[in-house]
This record gives C-alpha cells, sequence and structure tokens, in this order.
C-alpha cells in the first residue's frame, strides 16, 4: 500500500529514515537490519529517566513475570518506538514532553451492555495494580524486559459487559496534530489502531497499563494509559490510548493497513516466519551495556506459550501472521 499523498511504500519509510540517520553506524556494524537499532545510545537527553513523575501503589506480581534481568529504566525510557512524536528512537523521549495527559479520559463503547467514559482515577481505582515484568519484542530486532504496572484488560472489559456479538476489540490512540508533531509525517493513517481478538483481549496477560518500574507511564512510553500483549510484537501495544470500542468484524489496524506483507493482524512472536526483510529468528536485548550486544534466540510467542499457545489450536500462523 502507498503512503497518503505519496509514492514512497509504506516498506521503505522507516528504512529511509534510519539510513539518513545512522547511514555511517550501519556501515560499520555490517549488521543489516540490526544495525538500524542502536544508534541513539549516543544520544541520550536530559529527558529520560525524569524523576518526579509519581510512584504508584502497585503488587508485585510472580505468577507472569519473567525472570530475567529487567532493561535499566534509563534505556527504557529513552529509546522508544512513538511516530507520533518522530521516526527516530531518541525522538520521543524529547518530543513527548509536551504532552498534555491531565484530563484525559478513556471511551469504551460499540458492542457493550454498559458504554463508559474513564477519567484516570476511574481506571487507577477499577482493580488492584499489579507489577509484572514483560518481555517486549519489537518487530525491528530489539527487545526489552520491563516491569509494567497496571491489570489484566479483561477487569475493565467485564466493567462494560461486552454483547455476545463481540468478536474484536479495537483500541484507538490519540491523535493531536498540536501536540504531535509526528503526524506530520504521511507514514500511517491517524490516528492509530489496533485490535486483539476478544479471547485474546481477555486472556490474563493482556495488560491496561498505568505505569512502569513503580511510577506513572512516562510520556514517550504511551502515558497516561496504553495496552501491553507480550507475546505479541511491541507494535500491538497501542500508546496514549482514548478508545476502546467492541466489534464484530474484525478491525482495520494501522500496521497492517500500511503495508500487509509485512504486518498481520495478529503479529505473534514467531521466529519461524521471517519478516519480509530480516530474520525474526533472533533479536538484541536493549540495556545490555553495550553497543551491539550478542544475539540471543526468540522464543515462540516470545516465551509465552504456556498461557497463549491454545489460542491458536488449528490455526496456520504463516498465513496468520
Amino acid at each position: 500500500m502507498l503512503f497518503k499523498d505519496s509514492k514512497i511504500l509504506s516498506s521503505d519509510i522507516t528504512s529511509k529514515a534510519i539510513f539518513e540517520n545512522r547511514r555511517q553506524l550501519i556501515k560499520q556494524a555490517a549488521a543489516g537490519a540490526y544495525g538500524l537499532a542502536l544508534a541513539p545510545w549516543f544520544s541520550r537527553t536530559a529527558f529520560a529517566n525524569s524523576p518526579g513523575l509519581g510512584k504508584l501503589k502497585v503488587m508485585k506480581s510472580d505468577k507472569y513475570s519473567s525472570k530475567e534481568e529487567i532493561t535499566p529504566q534509563k534505556d527504557a525510557t529513552s529509546y522508544n518506538n512513538y511516530y507520533e512524536f518522530g521516526l527516530n528512537k531518541d525522538e520521543p523521549v524529547e518530543r513527548a514532553q509536551r504532552l498534555q495527559t491531565k484530563p484525559w479520559t478513556l471511551t469504551v463503547e460499540g458492542l457493550v451492555k454498559k458504554p463508559m467514559t474513564f477519567d484516570m482515577d476511574a481506571l487507577l481505582k477499577l482493580a488492584p495494580l499489579e507489577e509484572r515484568i514483560y518481555r517486549l519484542r519489537c518487530v525491528e530486532g530489539w527487545s526489552m524486559v520491563i516491569p509494567w504496572d497496571g491489570y489484566s484488560l479483561s477487569k475493565l472489559i467485564e466493567k462494560v459487559e461486552p454483547l455476545g456479538s463481540a468478536k474484536f476489540v479495537e483500541f484507538i490512540t490519540l491523535a493531536d496534530p498540536k501536540q504531535m508533531p509526528g503526524l506530520n509525517n504521511r507514514v500511517l493513517e491517524w490516528p492509530y489502531r489496533e485490535g486483539l481478538r476478544m479471547d485474546e483481549a481477555m486472556n490474563p496477560l493482556t495488560l491496561l497499563s498505568l505505569g512502569m518500574y513503580g511510577e506513572v507511564l512516562p510520556k514517550q512510553n504511551g502515558a497516561p494509559v496504553r495496552i501491553i500483549v507480550p507475546w505479541k510484537y511491541g507494535f500491538k501495544s497501542g500508546k496514549s490510548i482514548v478508545k476502546i470500542r467492541f466489534t464484530e468484524q474484525q478491525p482495520a489496524t494501522s500496521w497492517n493497513m500500511a503495508a500487509a506483507r509485512e504486518y498481520g493482524f495478529y503479529s505473534n512472536v514467531n521466529p519461524t516466519v521471517d519478516h519480509p526483510r530480516w530474520s525474526q529468528a533472533t533479536e538484541r536485548r536493549i540495556g545490555s551495556g553495550n553497543l551491539f550486544s550478542p544475539k540471543i534466540k526468540t522464543e515462540m510467542f516470545n516465551g509465552y506459550g504456556e498461557y497463549v499457545a491454545n489460542l491458536y489450536t488449528g490455526m496456520d500462523l504463516r498465513k496468520n501472521y
């Protein structure tokens, strides 16, 4: 698919931006697709790991938490994919500080018995906050291990009582050109949209996240409320959500609309299915202490198969990628 008002293929934009800004680094790395990932180590900004965001009262959750080494907070909050604030990984941490997160409302509508609008106080009181240490695997080949603070999305879903005809859940994020300079880039059709099948949304792993590292979400990480779906690639976890809609038909999702050959609706972490431009069999962990950390093998469903593999019994995961 072509970008709006452009003759550039959607599958080419990310590569173009990365090569323009990191050409020399890629030459030195000679690492193909992995060369796109790690340059912002050289350009940390004063916004990284900003203090005073606000502490959250959370309970530690061992049931779903990874036992791996946690990514340093300064890395997780300064190396971000958030195209509404720029195409490069080091742009959101600086540009997102203009985002106004108070007041904020989240509207839940569609095929539900009880449509509701929640403010942040209501979301914080809806269920006890848990801290779950989840892996986050991005399609470009890098990953992090982050303590996310929130509760299962199912808690909110149960509150609004979906109708039997509701088969999918659509997530719509904020798109405000006054606050988000990246909207001027016609990389995607805005607002950003994502979706899950109902059983995926109800899985206890799917997290409505209101914080990380025991603090409220930083703006560059999707404040004030986002979704975390740990067995799927990171772009499935919508940031700064303003609307959740229950539908009977599978919703259109942003990256699938832009480049269906590269980004399927399901987007489960699957090391046996290559991205058209690079392998998905390995990854590099951000925050390992050096620029080009060793490759590690990527696990099926990002290591969460125990909890989610049954959702896809009988499905062809190459066709339903």
